[in-house]
C-alpha cells in the first residue's frame, strides 16, 4: 500500500462530513443556546462542544462495530435509523419548524445538545464507521484521520466566530443556507436509507 496520502478520500470525508455536521446552520443554534453568556463562556462552549463531538466520533470510528456487535445490531440497521432521523431533521429544516433547544442558565450547553447529537449525531457517526471500512492502510488512515479533524476545525471556527459570520451574512443569508442544508441533507438521508436497504437485501441474498 501506497503512503502517499489519499487526497481523493480526504476530500470525500471532508465534505461528506461538512454537508451532514454543516458548521454553518450551527450558527443561529449556537447563538441560541449562549444567549445571555459571556464571550468568554460562549468561546468555551464552541471548542468544548467540538471537543465533545470528536470524542464521540472517535470512539465510533474505533469501536463502533464492537458496540453494535455487542448490541446486536447491524450497521445497516444503524444506517437506516440515522437515515431516518437525518430525515426528520431535514424536513424541520426545510419547513422551518426546528425547535431549537434552549437551556437553562447554568447548564453546560456544549456538552448536550452542542456536542451530541447537534454534531456528532447519528449521521455523523455512521458516515465516520463507513469511512472507517475503507481504512486500508496509512494512505486511507491519514485521510479519515484529516477529514475528521478538518471539519471540526471547521466546526470551532463557525462557533468561535459566530457573530462576525452572522453580521456578513445577516438573518436573510442564515435561512437561506438553512433551506439549502435542509435539501442536502434531506438527500443523504435518503442515501443512507437507500444504502440501508440494499445492504439488507444483498446480505438476504
Amino acid at each position: 500500500m501506497s503512503s502517499v496520502l489519499d487526497t481523493v478520500l480526504l476530500v470525500e470525508v471532508f465534505v461528506t462530513l461538512f454537508v451532514i455536521m454543516d458548521p454553518v446552520g450551527t450558527v443561529p443554534i449556537f447563538l441560541s443556546l449562549t444567549n445571555g453568556r459571556s464571550p468568554a463562556a460562549a468561546k468555551r462552549a464552541a471548542w468544548q462542544a467540538v471537543a465533545v463531538s470528536f470524542l464521540v466520533i472517535t470512539v465510533f470510528a474505533f469501536f463502533g462495530q464492537q458496540i453494535l456487535s455487542y448490541l446486536h445490531i447491524s450497521l445497516p440497521a444503524l444506517q437506516c435509523a440515522g437515515g431516518l432521523l437525518l430525515l426528520l431533521v431535514a424536513l424541520e429544516l426545510l419547513t422551518g419548524n426546528e425547535k431549537e433547544p434552549t437551556a437553562a442558565a447554568g447548564t453546560n450547553v456544549a456538552l448536550v445538545p452542542l456536542g451530541t447529537p447537534l454534531l456528532a449525531g447519528p449521521g455523523a457517526i455512521v458516515a465516520t464507521m463507513l469511512f472507517v471500512e475503507d481504512v486500508d492502510g496509512w494512505s486511507t488512515f491519514a485521510a479519515v484521520a484529516l477529514g475528521i479533524v478538518a471539519v471540526h476545525a471547521s466546526l470551532w471556527a463557525a462557533m468561535r466566530f459566530s457573530l462576525p459570520i452572522l453580521k456578513v451574512i445577516r438573518e436573510s443569508g442564515v435561512l437561506l443556507v438553512t433551506r439549502i442544508a435542509g435539501l442536502l441533507l434531506s438527500a443523504i438521508a435518503v442515501q443512507l436509507v437507500a444504502d440501508a436497504v440494499r445492504a439488507f437485501i444483498a446480505g438476504e441474498g
